[in-house]
């Protein structure tokens, strides 16, 4: 059915809501009309139905049906969904009767060699607009030396997007997003904020980041170590108690982007410290307007992108640990990110502190971001600054205003 060798997914059984969701996200983020296409689509998979779930009018979304399917099969299920969808979806006989689509998905998870995995992306080639995502899955269970994902890692360095592990799945699987070929920045402006598996949801409106998960396991590991190592001892309730607050340094809330265009949100929750304008050559020639945020440990550590564009750049600027409140903090260890905007350069420079010593960064270099995406956090508080092309932004925001990641409107576009 395909012109490409196809690699076994034998082992792998299942690709559940939460995994589809994130193998479909790249389709689902566009608000421009868009088209996507589904190679070894199920008329039952959970991939299919958030596939559909995603479609909005101007878009177009093409199957091909995989082995436990066909296209007679997949033809029933579209039509009894209703004349809105059908008139949306088309079903193609082969792999060879698709057109070229600006999102591809595979399926089913792949395994196999590096070689095999190979075979496939190339076979996938003539598929792919100008910027087309391939989003696909690898299993991603531990202790397990999978060719297809160490393959899929070195290709997805070319031009983003990315990887994200989902957990939550039976076998728990690694979504890759790939990009071959660079994408249009402005593009970026028509984008939604990329969903994220990496936060597991505890409410409806909140979220906690995966490494607060981690961080809680091992406070309640800590726990269960020191009480059966002495069972009279009540030490084991410093830990088990730490749990909790530490888990809540992690909390990432769902937040309302406004949708103003002009608009450059806060980078993290805050306080502002400074609004100058300096040069940093580092970052290209011409003034910049710098906005920096201090976040104490009590504030949420989930930074997010303040325009919409394309990472260009992300380096590292070696330091120390000075706090973050004082004008040493100028030259602790930094983490850059830099965007290509439609209005020019724009950087956002994650900063350590006394306490923060950690900095996790979610956006490889090439990806396209949209305006209010989560793009990493700083562990345990610190300083975030954005850097504005001072010919074209003005500040909004005053030293000592709070601001809320992705919310507060701290900059606008003149």
């Amino acid at each position: 059915m395909t012109p490409f060798p196809s690699v076994s997914t034998a082992p792998v059984t299942g690709v559940g809501a939460r995994a589809a969701r994130s193998l479909t996200a790249e389709f689902a983020r566009h608000n421009a009309a868009t088209t996507a296409l589904v190679i070894g689509a199920d008329h039952a998979s959970a991939v299919v139905a958030a596939a559909l779930e995603a479609l909005l009018p101007g878009d177009t979304l093409i199957l091909v049906a995989g082995e436990r399917s066909s296209a007679g099969l997949l033809r029933d299920h579209i039509t009894g969904l209703g004349s809105w969808i059908a008139d949306r979806v088309r079903i193609v006989e082969s792999l060879a009767d698709a057109e070229p689509a600006d999102v591809v998905i595979l399926g089913e998870p792949l395994t196999g060699t590096a070689e095999e995995t190979r075979a496939v992306l190339d076979g996938l080639s003539k598929y792919l607009t100008d910027g087309a995502v391939v989003s696909v899955a690898t299993p991603a269970t531990p202790g397990r030396t999978d060719g297809a994902a160490a393959e899929l890692f070195r290709q997805s360095a070319l031009f983003g997007v990315g990887s994200d592990l989902v957990l939550r799945n039976q076998p728990p699987l690694r979504i890759h997003k790939l990009r071959f070929t660079p994408a249009d920045t402005a593009k970026a402006a028509t984008l939604a904020p990329a969903y994220r598996p990496s936060s597991v949801p505890v409410t409806r409106g909140m979220h906690l980041d995966s490494n607060g998960v981690a961080a809680a396991g091992i406070a309640l590991g800590l726990a269960a170590l020191a009480r059966r190592a002495r069972p009279s001892s009540k030490l084991w309730l410093l830990p088990a108690l730490a749990a909790a607050p530490v888990a809540a340094f992690f909390r990432d809330p769902e937040r309302d982007v406004p949708t103003d265009p002009a608009a450059v949100v806060a980078a993290s929750d805050g306080k502002v410290l400074s609004v100058e304008r300096l040069t940093d050559e580092r970052l290209g020639e011409g003034e910049f307007l710098r906005i920096a945020v201090f976040l104490s440990v009590l504030d949420v550590h989930v930074n997010r992108v303040p325009v919409a564009g394309r990472v260009t750049d992300y380096f590292v600027i070696d330091g120390g640990y000075a706090n973050a409140m004082t004008a040493a903090a100028e030259h602790n260890v930094a983490a850059y990110t830099v965007l290509d905007t439609d209005h020019g350069t724009v950087a956002v420079a994650q900063r350590t502190g006394l306490i923060a010593r950690r900095i996790v960064q979610r956006t490889p270099v090439g990806t396209l971001v949209a305006r209010g995406e989560r793009m990493g956090l700083i562990r345990f508080g610190s300083r975030t600054d954005v850097y504005l092309p001072a010919d074209k932004a003005e500040a909004t925001v005053a030293v000592g205003d709070k601001v809320r990641g992705a919310t507060s409107v701290i900059a606008r576009w003149i």
